[in-house]
C-alpha cells in the first residue's frame, strides 16, 4: 500500500459500510442477549460471558479486560494491528482498495474494487434491455411500463456465456462481486453467472448497486437467481425496493414486505412504492431493523396457502422480540392464486391499500397461532394454551404489549402469566456499580446522544448552549453539531470522528450504558436537559434586553417576546 493519509470520508463511509456484528462473528463466538450479543472476552480468560456487541451503536463493550470501541478498534485490539493494518483489513473484507490524500489536498482517489465491477454491469444489462425484443415483451405483458423500468435500472443479460465477461479486461473484481464465475481448471478463464434473464439492480440505501436478482425468460428451472453472497451483499441484510421507496416518499406510513421483484415493482407502477422485497431469504433480524428505521409500522404479505402460513410463522417468530416502544406489524394474507403483482392489477391501488390497511395485527396472529389444534372449551385446552404462550411473552419486550397480550391470554385461560420482565445480563452488569444518583445534565445529554444519535435534530440553537460554562459543554456541542451534520452517523462513527483524541475515551464509557429507555422518552429527557442547559443564557439574554427596554430595536423587542415565551414554556424561575 502506498503512502499518504487514509481521508477521514473514506473511513466514515468504509464504517457505514461494515457491520461489527461480522467483523467480530467469525472471530468470537456470539449469543443474541436481547438487543444485543454477548460471548466470553476474547481478551481474558473469563468463563462467565462478559463480552457485549451494539448493533445499534456499532460497537464493542468487554467488561472483562475494559476494552470497547468500533470495529477498528477490535481489529486492532485483537489482531493487534495498527490504525492503517485494521482499516486495510476492513477495506479488504468490504472488498474495496483504501485512498490515500497526497500531503495535505484533497484526496484524488476513487474506490475501486466489486461495487465498480456491479456498477459497470448495471450499464450493460440495461444497454442490453433495448437491444432484445424477448426482455422488453416479457415487461409489456407483465405492465411494467418505461418509466417504471427507468426507476428500478432493470436490465437484461444476454442467452450468452461471455456478454458480460467480455466487458472486463481484468475479472477479478467481476468475480468477487459475484458476477462472473471461473472455470474449472482455472487459466484465468471465466463465464457470465446471470444468462437469458431479466436483470433487477439491488441497491443500498445510498443507491449503489450491491447484488443483481435475475429473472428467467427460458425453461430455466431456477426461475429466479440472485447473487451469490460477496464482500458486499448479504441477503439477511438487505431489502429490495428500499432505496426506491426512499426515493419516492418523504415518510413512510408502512412499509409492505412481499416475496417478489415484480411484486415490488407492480405495486410501484400503481402508485404503492412503500414495498420490498426480501432477497430468496426468510425475514431475518437486520431485515427487521433496517425496516424499523424508516417506518414504525410492518406489513408482511402472504399467500394464504399452508407455504404463506408457514412463512408467516417464521415471520411472527423473527418479530416478537423487536416490538418495543410504537412499532406495530401486521399480516395481511392474499386470496389463493393471487400474489401482490395479480392482485393490485385485478383490483386496483386503492382497494388493495384498504387491505393493507386491515391487515391482521400481530398480536390476532399470535394468539390465533398459539390456540390453532386447542380446544378452549376445556380446561385442558386453557392449560395447553398458557403454557404454549410462555415462552412468547418471555420473548416480547417489557412494555404494554406484553401486559396487554398477558391480560388477553389470562382472560382466555384463567391463569395469570409470570412476570417476564427482568433486566438483561448487560443491564444487570451495567447497573451494579451504579450509585442511583441521577447523572449530571451533560453527562446525561451525552449519553442520550450514543444511544439515539437522531436527537441531535432536537436542537436548533447551538449559539444559546454554547454561552453556557459548563464542563464537558464544549465536548456536547461537537457531538450535537457531528450528529446533525452527519445524521445517519451511529455511535461507531462518532468514537471513530474523535480518533486519538482524550473525547474518544470519554465517549466510549459513556456509550457503554444501555438505556432502557423508549424512543419517546428518550426524546422527552434530552428536550428537558437541552431546556435546563440553555435556561441560564435564555434568563440572562431577557435581563440584558429588559435593562434597556427603552432603547431596543424592533427585531430586539421581537427577540425579547420570543424570548418571555421560551421562559414560560421552560417553567424558569428568576
Amino acid at each position: 500500500m502506498s503512502g499518504g493519509r487514509i481521508p477521514q470520508s473514506f473511513v466514515d463511509d468504509l464504517l457505514a459500510r461494515i457491520d461489527i456484528t461480522e467483523v467480530i462473528g467469525p472471530r468470537v463466538e456470539l449469543k443474541r442477549a436481547g438487543k444485543e450479543l454477548k460471548g466470553l472476552s476474547p481478551f481474558t480468560g473469563e468463563k462467565t460471558p462478559s463480552f457485549y456487541v451494539n448493533p445499534a451503536k456499532q460497537m464493542f463493550f468487554d467488561f472483562s479486560s475494559g476494552k470497547n470501541g468500533n470495529a477498528i478498534g477490535f481489529l486492532m485490539e485483537f489482531e493487534n494491528l495498527s490504525f492503517v493494518e485494521a482499516v486495510e483489513e476492513l477495506a479488504r473484507q468490504a472488498g474495496v482498495d483504501v485512498p490515500r490524500e497526497a500531503g495535505s489536498g484533497p484526496s484524488k482517489a476513487v474506490l475501486q474494487g466489486p461495487l465498480d465491477a456491479l456498477a459497470a454491469a448495471e450499464r450493460h444489462f440495461k444497454t442490453q434491455l433495448k437491444q432484445q425484443p424477448i426482455a422488453v415483451e416479457y415487461l409489456k405483458k407483465r405492465g411494467v411500463d418505461g418509466e417504471t423500468a427507468k426507476n428500478f435500472a432493470i436490465g437484461y443479460a444476454p442467452d450468452a456465456w461471455d456478454s458480460l465477461a467480455k466487458q472486463f479486461s481484468d475479472p477479478r473484481h467481476a468475480i468477487t462481486a459475484g458476477l462472473l464465475i471461473e472455470k474449472e481448471g482455472g487459466n484465468g478463464r471465466v463465464y457470465d453467472r446471470f444468462r437469458n434473464r431479466l436483470m433487477f439492480p439491488i441497491r443500498d440505501g445510498r443507491g449503489r448497486t450491491i447484488g443483481f436478482g435475475g429473472r428467467t425468460l427460458g425453461d430455466d428451472p431456477a426461475k429466479y437467481l440472485n447473487s451469490p453472497e460477496t464482500p458486499v451483499f448479504h441477503k439477511g441484510t438487505h431489502l429490495f425496493g428500499i432505496y426506491e421507496c426512499r426515493q419516492a416518499n418523504q415518510e413512510f406510513p408502512f412499509l409492505l414486505v412481499v416475496e417478489g421483484y415484480m411484486d415490488v415493482v407492480a405495486l410501484f407502477q400503481h402508485g404503492l412504492p412503500l414495498a420490498v422485497a426480501t432477497l430468496g431469504t426468510a425475514t431475518t433480524p437486520d431485515h427487521l431493523k433496517l425496516l424499523f428505521r424508516n417506518t414504525r409500522r410492518v406489513v408482511f404479505s402472504f399467500d394464504g396457502d399452508d407455504a404463506g402460513r408457514r412463512a408467516a410463522r417464521k415471520a411472527l417468530e423473527v418479530c416478537v422480540p423487536y416490538l418495543r416502544g410504537d412499532r406495530e406489524v401486521r399480516f395481511l394474507f392474499l386470496p389463493d392464486g393471487h400474489d401482490p403483482d395479480t392482485l393490485v392489477q385485478e383490483i386496483g391501488a386503492d382497494a388493495f391499500r384498504e387491505r393493507v390497511e386491515a391487515a391482521m395485527p400481530l398480536s390476532d396472529y399470535l394468539l390465533q397461532t398459539l390456540e390453532a389444534g386447542l380446544d378452549m372449551n376445556t380446561l385442558e385446552g386453557r392449560a395447553a394454551l398458557a403454557e404454549r404462550a410462555k415462552p412468547w411473552l418471555q420473548q416480547l419486550p417489557v412494555g404494554p404489549l406484553q401486559e396487554l397480550i398477558g391480560a388477553e391470554l389470562k382472560r382466555r385461560t384463567g391463569v395469570a402469566p409470570q412476570n417476564t420482565a427482568s433486566p438483561t445480563p448487560s443491564t444487570q452488569t451495567r447497573q451494579a456499580a451504579g450509585s442511583g444518583e441521577q447523572p449530571r445534565p451533560v453527562r446525561r445529554a451525552l449519553q442520550l446522544l450514543m444511544e439515539r444519535p437522531a436527537l441531535a435534530l432536537q436542537v436548533d440553537n447551538l449559539g444559546q448552549l454554547a454561552e453556557v460554562r459548563r464542563p464537558g459543554m464544549d465536548l456536547l456541542l461537537q457531538v450535537i453539531d457531528y450528529f446533525q451534520e452527519h445524521p445517519d452517523a451511529h455511535a461507531g462513527h462518532l468514537i471513530q470522528h474523535f480518533h486519538g483524541q482524550q473525547e474518544a475515551g470519554w465517549l466510549q464509557t459513556l456509550a457503554v450504558d444501555e438505556l432502557e429507555l423508549g424512543e419517546a422518552a428518550l426524546e422527552t429527557e434530552f428536550v428537558d436537559i437541552i431546556q435546563r442547559l440553555r435556561a441560564p443564557a435564555v434568563l440572562a439574554r431577557i435581563r440584558e434586553l429588559q435593562n434597556r427596554a427603552d432603547q431596543l430595536s424592533s427585531g430586539e423587542r421581537a427577540e425579547l417576546m420570543q424570548l418571555m415565551q421560551e421562559r414560560a414554556q421552560m417553567s424558569l424561575g428568576e
